[in-house]
């Protein structure tokens, strides 16, 4: 079993870093989904039945996305978002 997931990890770390982005944006729309279907008007067990299915994508995609992106993908990411404008300096 080990060895199965050895090998998973690998595949997963020889992908792109756009394949990363791709994986993490499909993360964030999962999360938005299952909290925004609570809106909708349905029984409480469908809601919590979506909510679970969706919850869960969230979770597996977002451990996907950083095994993909990996440590030096994740350390990209935050320098993308935490930059100082020019004109801040």
């Amino acid at each position: 079993m080990w060895k199965n997931i050895h090998t998973l990890k690998k595949l997963l770390q020889s992908l792109s870093f756009r394949t990363g982005l791709i994986v993490a944006a499909f993360c964030v729309s999962f999360y938005l989904i299952s909290f925004a279907q609570m809106l909708l008007p349905l029984s409480p067990i469908t809601k919590a039945a979506l909510w679970t299915i969706f919850f869960g994508l969230a979770k597996a995609s977002q451990y996907t996305a950083i095994l993909i992106l990996g440590k030096t993908g994740i350390q990209k990411l935050k320098k993308f978002f935490c930059r100082i404008p020019e004109k801040d300096r």
